[in-house]
């Protein structure tokens, strides 16, 4: 029997214990509902965004937000390559994350890209704690997005985001799309990722 879209959602939950709630239920889906996002929800996403970390709190996240039915979402989806074309535009909601390249003063800033992930995590788990979710992307046409926000001098395209409800898996026709989206979760284990020195794991 098809899993229903909240079935899935409580499939992909995290079983680490102690984990919090909107961390272990955030995951990245493909089938959105066509359900809208209020204003409220997206500006309180966009809020944890705002407060994200930053170095010398040069805050060099921007985001183009695209609601569907708006040129902006179009002009989003338009930078997508053909493989998220072929289902990001489920979604209602299309964000273009991007940074500002430069420090206040002037200076390249290396750190810029960083700290726009760290806005991006937060949208995640925020838009997760309200039971909206999000998928982001880096299949897009760098040039296209580039025209979209300015020259690269002074802006670096990140990343593209879909923002919505979880939607019925069927909406997926693709069958290696539709296999991963209903695929267990699986993350490399802690010893891979967290050494004491290179190649020797962290001990808890």
């Amino acid at each position: 029997m098809p899993l229903s879209a909240e079935e899935l959602h409580a499939n992909k939950k995290i079983p680490t214990p102690g984990m919090l709630a909107a961390i272990a239920q955030r995951w990245s889906p493909r089938a959105y509902s066509d359900h809208a996002v209020a204003p409220a929800d997206l500006k309180l996403i966009l809020e944890a965004a705002r407060w994200s970390a930053s170095s010398s709190n040069g805050q060099p996240w921007r985001f183009l937000v695209g609601r569907k039915g708006d040129p902006t979402f179009d002009r989003i989806a338009a930078t997508l390559v053909p493989f998220n074309q072929a289902w990001a535009p489920l979604a209602p909601v299309l964000i273009l994350a991007y940074a500002v390249a430069k420090t206040p003063h002037g200076n390249p800033n290396p750190y810029a890209l960083f700290d726009l992930g760290q806005s991006v995590a937060q949208i995640s788990i925020q838009a997760a704690a309200l039971g909206l979710a999000t998928h982001s992307m880096g299949g897009f046409d760098r040039a296209a997005a580039q025209s979209l926000i300015g020259p690269a001098e002074d802006f670096l395209p990140g990343v593209v985001l879909a923002l919505g409800y979880p939607g019925d898996p069927a909406q997926i026709t693709d069958a290696n799309l539709h296999a991963s989206e209903l695929a267990a979760r699986a993350r490399k284990p802690l010893e891979e990722i967290a050494f004491l020195s290179p190649g020797e794991p962290f001990q808890f």
